[in-house]
Parts: C-alpha cells; sequence; structure tokens
C-alpha cells in the first residue's frame, strides 16, 4: 500500500501539469489572443503579445510530455484492479500524444510568419492575417480529434478507479461522465455547425473538468486510501 501511496503523489504531480499547462495553452491564451471572427485583431493580438503565445507553445510541449509519463505511473498503480483494462487506458491516453504534438506544427507556422514579415519590414496585410487565421482554425480542428482520445481514455481509467478499493469511487463515475463529456462535444461539433452557438458546450465540458481536476487533487494530497 505505501508503493501505491507513492505512485499516487507521483501521478497526482503528473496530472497537476498536465491540467496546469493546459488550462494556460488551451483556455487562457485563446481566451486573450485570438478573436476568431476577426482576424486582423487576431493577428495584432498575437504579434503584440508574442512572448505570451510561445509560452501557450512552450506550454503545450510541457502538458503532452506529462501525458506521456501520466498514463503509464496510472498503469502500475492500477494494474492490480484489472491489468488488461489498464493496458487499455494507457494505450488510449499515449495515442494522443503524437497527434497533439504534430498539430502545435500549425502554431509554429504562424511564428514562421511573424519571423518573416520581421525580416522584410513588410506590413501584414488581409492576406496574412487570413493565413494566420487559417492555422489557428487547422489547430483548432487538430484539438478536436485529439479530444476524442482524451474522452476514450477516461472510461477505463473511471472504470478502474470505481473497481479499485483504495480510490473513492465517486471519482470513478466523474471520470467516466468526464469521457461522455468529451465525446458528445466532438461530435455535437463535427456533426453541427450551430453547435458552438447552442451554448451548451461549456457546459458539457465541465463533466471532464470536474471529474480529472478531483483525481488530480486527490491523487496529489491524499492518496490511495489503506484497505480495511
Amino acid at each position: 500500500m505505501e508503493n501505491k501511496r507513492k505512485l499516487s503523489r507521483i501521478a497526482g504531480a503528473l496530472y497537476l501539469v498536465v491540467v496546469l499547462t493546459g488550462m494556460f495553452s488551451l483556455a487562457y491564451v485563446p481566451k486573450q489572443l485570438f478573436a476568431w471572427n476577426n482576424p486582423a485583431k487576431t493577428y495584432n493580438n498575437i504579434l503584440n503579445h508574442e512572448t505570451m503565445f510561445r509560452l501557450s507553445l512552450a506550454s503545450s510541449v510541457l502538458c503532452y510530455t506529462a501525458f506521456i509519463f501520466l498514463p503509464v505511473v496510472l498503469y502500475y498503480l492500477l494494474r492490480s484492479v484489472n491489468g488488461k483494462i489498464a493496458t487499455i487506458m494507457a494505450l488510449l491516453a499515449i495515442i494522443s500524444v503524437p497527434i497533439s504534438l504534430v498539430n502545435l506544427q500549425n502554431k509554429y507556422h504562424i511564428l514562421t510568419i511573424l519571423d518573416g514579415l520581421r525580416q522584410s519590414n513588410v506590413p501584414a496585410g488581409s492576406e496574412l492575417h487570413n493565413q494566420v487565421m487559417l492555422y489557428l482554425n487547422q489547430y483548432d480542428n487538430g484539438i478536436l480529434i485529439a479530444t476524442i482520445f482524451w474522452g476514450l481514455w477516461l472510461l477505463p481509467f473511471g472504470y478502474l478507479v470505481y473497481k479499485s478499493d483504495f480510490l473513492p469511487k465517486v471519482l470513478g463515475i466523474l471520470l467516466m461522465l468526464g469521457c461522455f463529456g468529451y465525446l458528445i462535444n466532438f461530435f455535437g461539433n463535427t456533426l453541427s455547425g450551430n453547435y458552438e452557438g447552442l451554448g451548451v458546450s461549456q457546459y458539457i465540458g465541465l463533466l471532464p473538468a470536474i471529474g480529472e481536476i478531483g483525481t488530480c487533487l486527490w491523487l496529489l494530497f491524499i492518496g490511495a486510501k489503506n484497505k480495511a
């Protein structure tokens, strides 16, 4: 059990890195810089806050790197519950990492545009504004694809937590609900062009947030409980 406590602390620390860097790069920075219906404003925001934009890239790399090790540690923590399902959990999580890393190329293309304009000392026109927005939209689409696996791994993860006798069952339920939250938003955005306008995606998005943040804090500060 002492080994499980150590593993749970390590998993909690890795999860905290994923949560904090993910919130910064996927939520805070887009809210500050991206005006999806205004390419010129978005371009100027990135240009005027280039350091923040670069930090979001570095933050994403840290997030995805931690997300390689997190499911591995969770595998060793939960394999005693069901080894096969723990393996599936780890694989579904790790599959998302190369997708997410390759997707970052779209942001690096934007930096290439900024560096090229800086060297040529030529003011950007509407064509370049639209090109930057095109890369941002492609990046956003890549994130949407990655959410498939960000959701799928939570189902076996939640099941293992629920079936374990050393973690709270309620966390397992919340994690499994988080899986469906990700998938509902994925299919909603894929099948309907007006899904975001319905205003339900942000509430459905709370399902994985509650489950994952709750599990992260429990693993980090409380850890695996002693068996009766």
